[in-house]
């Protein structure tokens, strides 16, 4: 299958495109960075998912929607009016078979840099949008909503001891995801799942439902 994924420089995308390659996979990725996969079945486009020409990728079979930033002050803008460019163009059509995209934990609880929380959650929102639009074609769309994943953008914290202490004991298993992690979920949800569409799975190692019991 032919796979189109946003943001594989660094991070979480870059974990995707490198399953999907592993399984001989060919895969076009979109960044504004420079690549440093050099798979032969990988093509890199450099370019904004916001401003300036998308290119033209024919025949794509599963998009995955993964770039973003962060308390940017473009969270809005390139989170989600970026995500919504690039679905638009290579998504919503007949031959698609799925589109996935990376959303985050704080688009249900809130519990991030505003805008970018905001960003995320019109992101889930426009995910069910989509996948009503793509039902007729027989494919489906859904989005993951990881907590903490071990990054480069989490060094700071992941680095820091008392931090990590800290942020660890948010969750029930004490642990964040690695990227390699998120790149199996992206896996079955595009390439195995044909039933599930319209749902966000939250993977945030139970930060969200965690709750202490006092008596």
């Amino acid at each position: 299958m032919k796979i189109l994924i946003t943001g594989t420089a660094k991070g979480i995308g870059k974990a995707i495109a490198e399953k999907f390659l592993s399984l001989g996979h060919t895969v076009a990725g979109i960044d504004i960075l420079e690549s440093t996969l050099t798979d032969p079945l990988y093509t890199h486009f450099k370019a904004d998912i916001l401003r300036g020409e998308l290119p033209d990728i024919d025949g794509v079979d599963i998009l995955i929607s993964n770039a973003g930033v962060q308390n940017s002050g473009e969270d809005i803008d390139i989170n989600l009016k970026g995500t919504i460019r690039v679905t638009e163009k290579y998504g919503i059509r007949d031959g698609i078979k799925s589109i996935l995209f990376i959303a985050s934990a704080s688009a249900s609880t809130g519990a991030e840099f505003p805008e970018y929380a905001a960003s995320k959650g019109g992101t889930v929102a426009y995910m069910k949008s989509t996948a009503l639009r793509i039902a007729p074609y027989g494919a489906t769309a859904n989005s993951l909503s990881p907590g903490g994943v071990i990054t480069e953008l989490n060094a700071h914290i992941i680095d820091d001891p008392e931090l990590w202490g800290q942020v660890l004991d948010e969750t029930m298993l004490h642990r964040w995801a690695t990227a390699e992690e998120i790149a199996e979920w992206a896996y079955f949800v595009t390439a195995v799942n044909a039933s599930m569409t319209a749902q966000d799975i939250l993977i945030d190692n139970g930060e969200a439902a965690r709750s202490n019991f006092i008596w």
